[in-house]
């Protein structure tokens, strides 16, 4: 397993489209707009890969100069329990730590928010409906 930072617009970044549209969109009936895609060009893409193969991905989007936002968090169903989740999450804390990062937050679906709290994250929010499903935030101190 390879965890890496995705460059915006090149093929693995294509990749990591394709399965959070799979995992995280079309289940919703929902799509990636190009605006969507265009305001990523400035966040840190992180992909997880066996061999060439996209198992997992987030993305991490600067709040202020000291907050950090996980979004799109995805795992390939038929993996999901095996450690890439929280590998991938290991890895993106490093990354908004030696960033300079001292918080990260998110937008957590009700359903994930058990695998959250393994890995030392506080709910922070009421429950609220993002994209049509019930979601808490969350948020961990790096």
């Amino acid at each position: 397993m390879a965890l890496k930072i995705i460059d915006h617009g090149s093929s693995d970044y294509q990749k990591m489209v394709d399965l959070r549209f799979a995992l995280l969109r079309k289940p919703l009936g929902l799509t990636f707009t190009p605006e969507d895609l265009e305001g990523e060009k400035n966040d840190i893409l992180i992909g997880v890969f066996e061999d060439e193969k996209l198992e997992g991905c987030c993305v991490l989007t600067e709040k202020d100069r000291k907050t950090i936002r996980l979004r799109q968090m995805a795992v390939t169903a038929n993996l999901q329990g095996k450690g890439i989740g929280r590998a991938l999450m290991s890895f993106a804390e490093n990354i908004a730590r030696d960033r300079g990062y001292r918080r990260l937050t998110m937008h957590a679906r009700k359903t994930a928010v058990g695998f959250y709290e393994k890995n030392g994250y506080k709910v922070s929010s009421g429950e609220f409906s993002e994209v049509t499903i019930p979601h808490f935030e969350m948020e961990k101190e790096l």
